[in-house]
């Protein structure tokens, strides 16, 4: 799908961002592109940072969203759109998105906000100096999945199968595995994995899962929210995610780096790009603050307690 709009939280209207009228007036306005597997409600905390460094909407930057709702399929397309319309920079969320991105141009900077592993991905080639036009931020997802784990057993402390739905088309697939596999081992938990290639598999993907009778589901946060989450909890399934998008579509819980530092983080790179830095110069940088939602309304609808102490420590709780 594309949008040539800024921000669809405020319904789907062109929104403009500027800097300080220290810019020269006969300076052409930066248009930023920004490619979105899904996670829209970053916006909000992204259009925050850039009030944060001084920008004032309406004069000296533009944006351009292309939000592909969980069809990785469709983020090809988009990035050579945003090649096609010129923009300066382009913003990418999440491994495909950033993928995209790069095999669209090698000549556009590239912003990631974030992207898993991109040393493993071939994205970049050292994070304290990435080279090429990709730097950004590093996520650690795939060390949040095994979390999740942890989670599960704070919940459902007699949990002994946990059920896992990967997105077969997102390269940040195999680690994202292997790190539940790990820390599945440690925790003497049996993993059941299922990987879908499109939405028309979710619902088959879960069914299985419940077939095989797991206590809880980890699903990849670059999976379509809505309709994932709506599967799980049709199969009654406990969801556990990395991505803050699926807690707020249902999911029990999300345990994910903080949309606040994040926005921040991806804010500063373009800022400091627009003013002349180049992105092989600029190291990638790694999350270190994370926020846990929990979805008290799910787990009520589940028949879940959630322990008063996991409660306490919730950055959010969805009621």
């Amino acid at each position: 799908m594309k949008r040539r709009e800024f921000f669809a939280w405020m319904g789907g209207s062109l929104l403009s961002l500027s800097r300080p009228l220290a810019a020269s007036a006969q300076r052409k306005v930066p248009l930023i592109g920004i490619l979105m597997t899904s996670d829209l409600e970053l916006l909000g905390p992204f259009r925050e940072a850039f009030r944060e460094l001084g920008y004032i909407e309406g004069q000296t930057i533009k944006f351009e969203l292309h939000e592909a709702r969980g069809r990785i399929d469709r983020l090809p397309g988009m990035a050579e759109e945003l090649v096609r319309s010129k923009v300066d920079i382009i913003v990418a969320s999440q491994t495909p998105a950033v993928i995209a991105a790069k095999n669209a141009t090698r000549d556009i900077p590239i912003v990631m906000g974030p992207a898993g592993d991109p040393i493993a991905t071939g994205l970049i080639t050292n994070l304290a100096r990435p080279e090429g036009n990709v730097t950004g931020l590093s996520a650690t997802s795939a060390e949040l999945a095994a979390k999740n784990l942890e989670l599960i057993r704070d919940i459902l402390p007699g949990a002994r199968r946990v059920g896992v739905v990967g997105n077969a088309t997102d390269p940040f697939v195999k680690p994202f595995l292997e790190q539940i596999q790990n820390g599945a081992r440690m925790m003497r938990l049996d993993i059941h994995e299922v990987l879908v290639h499109s939405n028309q598999e979710l619902d088959g993907a879960f069914a299985t899962i419940a077939r095989e009778r797991s206590d809880a589901v980890i699903i990849q946060g670059s999976l379509p929210p809505q309709p994932t989450v709506d599967s799980a909890l049709k199969y009654r399934l406990p969801a556990l995610s990395n991505q803050k998008s699926l807690a707020e579509a249902g999911a029990l819980t999300s345990y994910s780096a903080s949309f606040a530092e994040r926005a921040q983080g991806i804010a500063s790179y373009v800022d400091k790009i627009l003013k002349g830095a180049k992105p092989a110069d600029l190291p990638v940088q790694q999350p270190t603050k994370f926020e846990l939602v929990i979805n008290l309304k799910t787990a009520k609808a589940l028949g879940l307690a959630i322990p008063p102490t996991m409660l306490t420590r919730a950055d959010q709780v969805i009621e």
